[in-house]
């Protein structure tokens, strides 16, 4: 049995969404954030970061969430139904998910993770440098909710690789979410761009998502 170490809302959400789209059995165990269930030693033997998600899968345990990812994606028969979350092995649209899916953990979701916390850029940072770094990091997240919505804009296709949904859609709108709270001079949130704010809806439509959400005791709105 497959089990999900999450929280709320968190990176935990794509992986927890692709095992409602592959109807894999699972469990999930809530990682108690607020009392420092993710620093306990416990939770450090499953990850040293002590950063949540961490998936359990028989022997196999991981961590970073790219990585929980494209685990569960090649879990998918060849012959089962619905849709195919990566192309097939080798082709060129396989490497374009690879490139998508790894710019966003690196990238997109590192300059989020410095918006939210700052002391991580700046261990014991407050006050006016916090929000310097937060400033910045918002900016950089616009500039790469621009290359999201460029690309979705560009192609006239529902999904971001094109006519097929794939787990880089899962992984982008997890990010997007984040944003929803973004206010003041910088950049505004994702659902704020045409192109994104279609692409959002069809991906939290998806039956997987709501279920997802539902599990996590999520409300609207969720971008």
């Amino acid at each position: 049995m497959i089990e999900l170490h999450y929280f709320p809302g968190n990176a935990s959400m794509a992986p927890h969404i692709l095992l409602h789209e592959l109807g894999l059995p699972f469990t999930l165990r809530l990682v108690d954030r607020a009392n420092n269930a993710h620093k306990s030693a416990d939770y450090l033997a499953l990850n040293p970061n002590g950063l949540i998600p961490v998936l359990r899968d028989g022997e196999l345990v991981l961590f970073e969430t790219a990585a929980i990812c494209l685990h569960l994606a090649d879990q998918q028969p060849d012959a089962a139904p619905g849709p195919r979350l990566l192309p097939p092995l080798g082709s060129a649209e396989r490497a374009l998910a690879y490139r998508w899916l790894l710019w966003m953990s690196s990238t997109v979701q590192v300059s989020l993770m410095h918006y939210f916390y700052p002391e991580r850029v700046l261990p014991g940072v407050d006050g006016a440098v916090a929000a310097q770094i937060r400033t910045a990091a918002q900016a950089q997240v616009g500039a790469r909710l621009a290359m999201i919505d460029q690309q979705l804009a560009s192609h006239g296709q529902p999904w971001l690789l094109g006519a097929d949904y794939s787990l880089v859609d899962v992984y982008g709108m997890m990010l997007c979410r984040w944003t929803r709270g973004f206010d003041g001079p910088g950049p505004a949130p994702a659902r704020s761009r045409p192109a994104t704010a279609a692409w959002l809806q069809r991906v939290l439509a998806r039956p997987a998502v709501q279920r997802a959400l539902a599990d996590e005791g999520l409300a609207a709105p969720w971008v």
